[in-house]
């Protein structure tokens, strides 16, 4: 028998390392092949070598980023089993790598939110390439290390990190616009916790409205489209602001052409513009999803569950527009630098923004999409399922979440991570169902077992009563001693209760829907993400410097 449970195990382990070796096999051959295209490509540029060498980091920074990432884009739609991780992984790679070379852009700031100032090179090209390819190189190690341990960080944080390291090897700490900094590390609070709030906003406005109504059916037909039309225009919105501000002249162009619509020319969309498109959808939106629910009425029984199937499709929706918007953005974070240091090569200056080749921006798109299906489902399943319990209704308050405080946050000027929106938007549904559960025990088990606890004390205390009497008697009869020991083993057993009635209600109120180790670990890979690629990027300069000097 232990002989067939050894052989059982050693068969798994060959499987699982037969699947590593294969997921390692397709990443190596998709870096290779972009240093050989990069290296043949710029063959007449002096420092290919170098510039093909930059190129496959910034393919090993993409693939990051698709493995980590994304997960928070697909993630609660995969953990409310909206959707399947096959589906999931294929919707967010086309709409990731639709976004990257869709919307993002023909020019990309070389220095990532301006952190540090490139004139403190003095023109010097040499030493800003190298800072950064150790600022790539080092941002893509540590979200690779994050990734193993299943810790979704920002990739924008690791960026910056790498780039201020980078930067202060390079020149010294007064290159960093430390008021820039403090504004990215203010985005530390200001993201979890402005989308942990509205998520649980959205998810507390669902169950007042829906769940726990008596006829859920009804309610549901009145509500649902409302939710559904409010996350529509909430998305566009998002969407035209975050995705579609790099291509937005073409869009206008393509927008003017349709009669009764005039779009004012603008360099990128604004709010209004942007709430306006929105509200268009949303009036569709709202038109279609209540005609479908209508026609399905009959099909929906009066629970939660099938309330729960009323919000899976927009969910797809959701994780597909968040992706794309996702792609549009952050695949500056990987060939942002390597655009900078195409630049630096072919033209042989620094300059504050830079063209993007469309092979760098292929290498990005690729990357995200590759390292996505390879090495995403690990932290999918982290973000899913693994920080609190969720069904389609907490994924879809999280998706409200992630837009609309991007939304505000981008208003206001707040600096604000897209990841840490998405996981304070799953830790506030998460603890907005503690605060319910503790509520809900107060009004029925906690009230009930006080009740208990004050009628076993007044029983004690009687039973204390008789026993001082007849302690106090004299003489006491046989009958007086027998009964003595009969009070002093009633009032244990009253103890005893009481005792176990409070323990009850202290684990009522410590019952826990969010893993607090998750919770730990996440908020400390968060706080040391840029300090840890910063001390990473500066070795890798003076590594670097070493080499090429």
């Amino acid at each position: 028998m232990e002989i067939q449970t050894f052989e059982k195990l050693e068969r798994e382990a060959l499987k699982k390392s037969g699947t590593d070796f294969m997921r390692l096999g397709f990443a190596l051959f998709f870096m290779i092949a972009v240093l050989t295209f990069s290296f043949l490509s710029n063959g007449g540029v002096s420092n290919n070598m170098f510039l093909a060498v930059a190129a496959l980091i910034g393919a090993y920074m993409a693939m990051n980023i698709g493995a980590n990432d994304v997960a928070n884009n697909v993630g609660p739609a995969v953990g409310s089993k909206a959707m399947t991780m096959t589906v999931a992984i294929i919707i967010a790679a086309i709409f990731e790598a639709s976004g990257a070379l869709i919307a993002g852009g023909e020019v990309v700031k070389t220095i990532k939110k301006g952190i540090i100032d490139i004139s403190a090179f003095g023109g010097n090209p040499d030493p800003f390439i190298w800072a950064m390819m150790a600022a790539l190189l080092a941002a893509a190690l540590w979200l690779n290390f994050a990734t193993m341990m299943k810790a979704p960080v920002s990739t924008t944080h690791s960026i910056v990190g790498g780039v201020m390291g980078a930067g202060i090897a390079a020149a010294g700490f007064s290159i960093v616009s430390w008021s820039t900094m403090a504004k990215i590390a203010a985005s530390w609070i200001i993201s979890p916790v402005l989308g942990g709030l509205i998520a649980a906003a959205f998810l507390f406005a669902i169950k007042k409205s829906i769940v726990f109504k008596e006829d859920k059916v009804a309610a549901a037909k009145t509500y649902v489209p409302i939710f559904v039309a409010v996350m529509s225009m909430a998305f566009i919105t998002y969407l035209t602001l975050k995705g579609l501000k790099k291509i937005w002249p073409q869009v206008v162009d393509t927008l003017n052409i349709i009669p009764l619509i005039s779009i004012e020319m603008t360099k990128k969309p604004t709010l209004l513009i942007a709430l306006t498109l929105g509200a268009i959808v949303a009036v569709f939106v709202y038109i279609i999803v209540k005609a479908k629910i209508q026609k399905n009425l009959t099909m929906l029984e009066n629970n939660k569950a099938s309330v729960n199937t009323l919000f899976t499709i927009p969910l797809i929706f959701a994780a597909a527009l968040l992706s794309f918007a996702h792609g549009a953005n952050d695949v500056a974070n990987a060939i942002g630098p390597l655009a900078a240091i195409n630049d630096a090569v072919v033209n042989g200056g620094i300059s504050s923004k830079a063209s993007i080749p469309l092979w760098v921006m292929g290498v990005g798109a690729l990357g995200i999409a590759l390292g996505l299906a390879l090495y995403g489902p690990k932290l999918i399943r982290t973000v899913g399922s693994e920080i609190t319990e969720l069904d389609q209704i907490r994924a879809f308050s999280i998706a409200m979440a992630a837009s609309i405080t991007v939304i505000i946050a981008s208003q206001l000027g707040l600096p604000v991570s897209s990841t840490h929106i998405a996981i304070g938007g799953i830790f506030g549904v998460g603890f907005l169902r503690e605060w319910l559960h503790v509520k809900d025990s107060f009004q029925n088990t906690i009230e009930e077992d006080k009740e208990i606890i004050k009628e076993e004390k007044l029983t004690r205390d009687a039973y204390r009563i008789e026993l001082n009497d007849l302690q106090e008697k004299d003489p006491k009869t046989p009958s007086d001693y027998e009964r003595i020991a009969i009070l002093y083993k009633m009032i244990k057993d009253e103890k005893k209760i009481i005792r176990n009635t409070k323990k009850h209600i202290k684990q009522t109120k410590k019952v826990q829907y969010v893993k607090r180790d998750a919770v730990k670990k996440i908020i400390a890979a968060w706080v040391i993400t840029v300090p840890a690629a910063a001390v990473l990027a500066g070795l890798l300069f003076f590594m670097i410097k070493g080499i090429m000097a």
